[in-house]
């Protein structure tokens, strides 16, 4: 694994999995969260052109790596350069329970009571999963995994996700 793309719902373990590929095989890691965003109340999505500058200044310093996110839009810049895909395709339940389980992460939240005060919006969004049809929709996400042309792995519970990680060496 040399170059991965990762995405799917919210609270499907993205970014658990990312750090994962990332520490086995020595990969860097893009998580896209932290260049999709401009910094205001509320939250709004960067000009996709400006998300495209830090994607691209991504992959000129970095030979391998793993990006992961559920924004089908900005994957789709770095899926042609993509050797694995990997689909986290959970039920929304599952989804829902891994979201309420999640440690704080401090590249998105001043601290875990912010975290924690946000969970009921989040709850709300991944459970709109199935029916949004925006980039962060499944129908966005099963486009993308039907078009990519690296070596593509769908899971459909954390469980099976793991093993993957587990039979792994490194």
């Amino acid at each position: 694994m040399n170059k991965v793309i990762i995405f799917g719902n919210s609270g499907s373990g993205k970014s658990t999995l990312a750090c994962a590929l990332a520490k086995r095989h020595q990969l860097s890691h893009l998580d896209l969260d932290t260049i999709a965003w401009q910094a205001s109340n509320p939250p709004t999505r960067l000009p996709l052109e400006q998300s495209k500058l830090h994607i691209q200044s991504f992959l000129d310093k970095y030979t391998n790596w793993v990006i992961e996110g559920c924004y089908a839009d900005l994957l789709a810049l770095v899926a042609p350069f993509a050797e694995e895909a990997i689909f986290l395709n959970l039920p929304v339940s599952e989804c829902v329970d891994n979201a309420k389980r999640r440690p704080w992460e401090p590249h998105k939240y001043p601290d875990k009571q912010a975290q924690d005060a946000n969970l009921p919006m989040l709850i709300d969004w991944i459970g709109q999963y199935t029916t949004r049809e925006d980039t962060f929709s499944l129908s966005a996400h099963e486009r993308l995994y039907r078009d990519v042309k690296a070596t593509k792995m769908m899971f459909k519970t954390n469980v099976s996700a793991r093993v993957l990680l587990d039979n792994m060496t490194s």
